[in-house]
């Protein structure tokens, strides 16, 4: 998939699935500026980059969006937008405060609406765009404790729609991706992770696990030339466990 020579703004690049994934876009010939808030997850990253010159990190906290907007303004142009960035506390709904709530949304869906504001000009310049918006399929089944990650992942979803009408007549793209379940960091919150892992092979239609792999090929399918007549949409990366 043509994705060679793309220059592509990519957060949470280092973490769990982000940082196979940066390294498969690397492989296809894509310049990943890879942001993460975490230096040593960047460093490691790097690492396996083993120097590509294709690769630039950039260590942000995206918490602070000034600060993440100035950081975006010496990164040059951006022809692909994808946001993956979130954070994701868990505790009953009536234990989060308003601040907590709100630190959610300003990560997991504020970020985006940054960054995609700082590429946008230059995406309508050239008639050229790609913005994918990681989602996650606890917003269809509306899982417990989540209660802000699952509000900001359903307005992740919405602003795919809203930003796909407006932006396609200047050549954009924009979708989702909301991935399954994936033997990561993540699953850390599970007070029974082993329990949760043959819950979900119970429920998925493919009777294994998901690997890295499955999101990169769909990122880099999404933001190929040939997905070009495809916008508005979510794809869901779960091994059929919720077939919405």
């Amino acid at each position: 998939m043509s994705i060679a020579g793309r220059r592509i703004l990519y957060t949470g690049a280092a973490g769990g699935l982000g940082l196979p994934t940066t390294l498969a876009f690397l492989e296809r010939g894509a310049h990943v500026i890879a942001v993460d808030h975490d230096p040593a997850k960047l460093a490691a990253l790097s690492d396996a980059a083993q120097g590509n010159d294709r690769l630039t990190v950039l260590a942000t906290d995206l918490a602070d969006l000034n600060g993440w907007r100035a950081a975006l303004a010496g990164v040059g142009e951006i022809d692909v937008v994808i946001n993956n960035a979130a954070i994701y506390p868990s505790k009953p709904f009536e234990d989060y405060t308003i601040a907590e709530h709100q630190a959610v949304q300003r990560v997991n869906v504020d970020a985006g609406i940054v960054a995609v504001q700082v590429a946008l000009l230059g995406m309508k310049t050239r008639g050229w765009g790609r913005i994918v918006n990681i989602a996650s399929v606890t917003m269809y089944g509306g899982w417990a404790l989540l209660s802000p990650y699952v509000a900001s992942k359903g307005a992740l979803l919405g602003l795919t729609r809203a930003w796909a009408r407006e932006f396609g007549p200047h050549g954009i793209t924009v979708n989702a991706v909301s991935p399954g379940a994936f033997p990561t960091d993540a699953e850390a919150i599970h007070p029974d992770p082993e329990g949760y892992a043959r819950s979900v092979l119970d429920h998925q239609a493919v009777k294994r696990r998901g690997s890295p792999a499955d999101i990169a090929a769909a990122l880099a399918f999404l933001v190929s030339d040939e997905a070009g007549f495809i916008t508005g949409q979510t794809l869901n990366v779960d091994g059929g466990w919720i077939m919405q």
